[in-house]
């Protein structure tokens, strides 16, 4: 996960009157990120609270229940532990430094039976009891975190959707309400129009008056046809001047319910259809929080309202139309935006200019394809949230490719499910499995996208759009020991740099005196470390051995003795 911009507030330590629940720190807690916030591919789906900007504050159990889930993994929540309550919650505790007590000891047998790092395992019901305020772990920042601090999940246990942790007992003060700040008129069907945002502005500005807001004085809202609207609406907290998730959206045109959403759930299986409730360019590009207010043809989130119109409105020449928005933060405070939608002329209409429509027609409901000489690009059905006309374009061969530079559509529009790309080499090597599809962004940096190699051609699954090109890797991974000395008697660990030039760590595996040992990877600092533990702290000299593999199979390793 991708830790936000600070949202501070301040929670009592009290237990919650409405679940019993406890805080799960014992410091005064600091919101950095609160639930359903708009977040890349993803509604953020619990609460972030800040840990003094360092690691290793206690983590406690929230509540008497049983460790339902363990799951330790480099990426995503890094080390999570997950316990089952009785009143048929979970909470989740994510990117933990280390775990504590008879859960640790769980982890470390799990690691060594699987002989892996990486592990999900679901200890049976009652056999990892905790009671409320155990200190089950330190906080950290593994994983997909970004800076230290304590990811919080509530879920229902029955079909483990997310829920809102203000919802289920964890209070923090907010009476700051929603700030609304902008809008933003979409067309729907071709023979629409929009007037143009002023200079280059992404919406339309708002004000507030007194309590309810408006369009900046001077600012009109005009189209004409069919039309819908999105709102930038974001949240504070107390004390904070940082952005956080609203809760709700309602609007009405003319007195009429058009549109809804009520955002206080997440279903995981749905998760990336958070790209078509926002503006996706907007919110990647510019840091916009535009919530769309209308619902693209293939999004099939469940947070929207009964609505007939669904956010459909049709603007005729001439005609005005009371718009008003209500919008709620998770704590039940209220913003209003009013304003008049205006029918423009067909004069006025017509003088807007219309982007000219280029590239090939994708249809979000059917298979898709591409094909242009050295490049094949499938898409199946869903893959897209509209209609797409999809563009493409070469350049030369970037430094130590093999082939152009395809570049298929723009990365801004997102993608729902991965295509498959394939990208011809007119001169392949010796070593074809060395070959692999990389991602050039607009800096000339690359990201190893992996693929196969057959027949002239490499094909590799592909999660956005983008400039790909294919490289040769034939280099090694290469190990640096950092603090690996022939006296280790008193160290508690060991680290070891990994790092590959191209296609990424793909595997590795340390042995002491030929048995094999746990080593945690952590991919931000690239390093490899190993905590001496009950099967490696025996006194005596010991031979260390780490054997790494990249994604393309080249391998190195490196040895060493020391005395323990």
């Amino acid at each position: 996960m991708i830790f936000c911009a600070l949202c501070i507030s301040t929670l009592s330590v009290a237990q919650s009157p409405r679940t019993g629940f406890l805080p799960p720190l014992d410091i005064p807690l600091e919101l950095s990120g609160n639930f359903m916030e708009l977040r890349s591919d993803h509604f953020h789906s619990g609460l972030d609270f800040k840990t003094l900007g360092r690691e290793g504050l206690n983590v406690k159990a929230v509540g008497d229940g049983w460790v339902s889930r363990i799951k330790i993994s480099p990426w995503g929540y890094g080390k999570a532990v997950y316990i089952d309550h009785p009143n048929g919650t979970t909470s989740v505790y994510g990117h933990l430094k280390e775990l504590k007590g008879a859960i640790a000891k769980a982890t470390l047998d799990a690691q060594y039976k699987a002989r892996d790092y990486s592990i999900d395992i679901t200890p049976e019901a009652g056999a990892l009891p905790v009671k409320a305020g155990e200190v089950i772990a330190l906080s950290g920042n593994t994983g997909g975190s970004t800076a230290p601090h304590l990811h919080f999940e509530i879920r229902r246990t029955s079909d483990q959707h997310a829920l809102d942790p203000e919802a289920y007992g964890i209070d923090l003060p907010d009476t700051t309400p929603p700030l609304l700040l902008g809008l933003r008129i979409e067309a729907l069907e071709p023979n629409s129009r929009v007037a143009p945002y002023p200079l280059k502005a992404k919406g339309l500005a708002l004000q507030k008056l007194d309590s309810t807001y408006t369009l900046k004085t001077g600012t009109e809202a005009k189209a004409l046809g069919a039309i819908a609207l999105s709102l930038n609406a974001i949240d504070k907290y107390d004390n904070s001047g940082n952005s956080c998730g609203i809760r709700s959206i309602e609007l009405w045109v003319d007195g009429v319910p058009t549109f809804s959403c009520h955002l206080d759930e997440i279903d995981f299986g749905l998760q990336r259809f958070c790209n078509a409730y926002m503006e996706y360019d907007l919110f990647k590009r510019n840091d916009l929080n535009y919530n769309r207010c209308y619902r693209l043809p293939n999004n099939k989130l469940a947070v929207y309202g009964p609505e007939a119109a669904q956010g459909r409105i049709v603007l005729a020449s001439g005609e005005q139309r009371a718009v008003r928005f209500r919008v709620t933060d998770a704590n039940g405070n209220v913003s209003i935006l009013r304003f008049t939608l205006v029918g423009a002329t067909a004069t006025e209409a017509a003088a807007w200019s219309v982007p000219t429509e280029q590239g090939e027609l994708f249809s979000y409901k059917n298979e898709n394809t591409l094909q242009r000489p050295g490049l094949r690009f499938n898409l199946g059905p869903n893959a897209l949230y509209q209609y797409e006309r999809i563009t493409y374009t070469t350049r030369p061969a970037p430094a130590k490719a093999l082939t152009p530079l395809h570049i298929v559509h723009d990365p801004l529009v997102p993608l729902h499910i991965a295509g498959e790309l394939a990208v011809e080499v007119s001169k392949p090597p010796a070593r074809t499995d060395k070959l692999l599809l990389v991602k050039v962004a607009d800096n000339g940096a690359v990201s190893a996208q992996g693929g196969h190699y057959a027949n002239g051609w490499v094909t590799s699954k592909v999660k956005s759009f983008g400039a790909y090109t294919v490289m040769l890797d034939t280099i090694a991974p290469k190990i640096t020991p950092l603090d690996l000395k022939a006296d280790m008697k008193g160290r508690k660990t060991f680290g070891l740099k990994v790092a590959d030039d191209l296609s990424g760590l793909d595997q590795w595996s340390g042995t002491l005196d030929g048995e094999w040992i746990l080593l945690e990877f952590e991919p931000k600092s690239k390093t490899l470390r190993h905590t001496f533990d009950d099967r490696s702290n025996a006194p005596g000299k010991h031979t260390f051995k780490l054997e790494v593999n990249d994604d393309r199979g080249n391998r190195n390793s490196y040895t060493t003795t020391f005395t323990r």
